[in-house]
């Protein structure tokens, strides 16, 4: 089975998930229960923040060279199996989806708990023979 490996590489903030302080900004709110969602349907997901992991930004190649090369302006980055797929803006749950190759039709399928079947295309973690 091949998994799907999402990884944000986020924008200085506050902390891990810039979902923090007195204002909370709801783009961000929408994104994490986004990626959270993507982690239940079997997606492994990865995110890593500027100020809390810089050496992360750093060992991966491609994002490595979109910081020296457009600087912050990039992030946040949003890469699948070590492909950068989007720059600079957090994309919908439907983008999230397309980056991991589902389509909303195998999602909607699925219960609210991933329960598949060997054979399924969703590459959830759940599979069942």
């Amino acid at each position: 089975m091949n998994l799907v490996k999402l990884q944000v590489y986020d924008p200085p903030m506050c902390c891990s998930s810039g979902v923090c302080g007195v204002s909370v900004n709801p783009e961000l709110l929408k994104f994490a229960n986004d990626l959270k969602w993507m982690q239940q349907q079997g997606v492994r997901v990865e995110r890593f923040g500027l100020a809390s992991h810089p050496a992360a930004f750093m060992s991966q190649a491609a994002v490595k060279k979109a910081l020296q090369e457009d600087g912050n302006d990039c992030l946040p980055l949003i890469v699948v199996n070590n492909i950068i797929v989007s720059k600079g803006v957090y994309p919908s749950r439907n983008l999230l989806m397309e980056f991991a190759g589902c389509n909303k039709e195998t999602f909607d399928k699925l219960p609210a708990e991933p329960q598949c079947k060997s054979g399924c295309s969703c590459n959830c973690s759940n599979k069942k023979a």
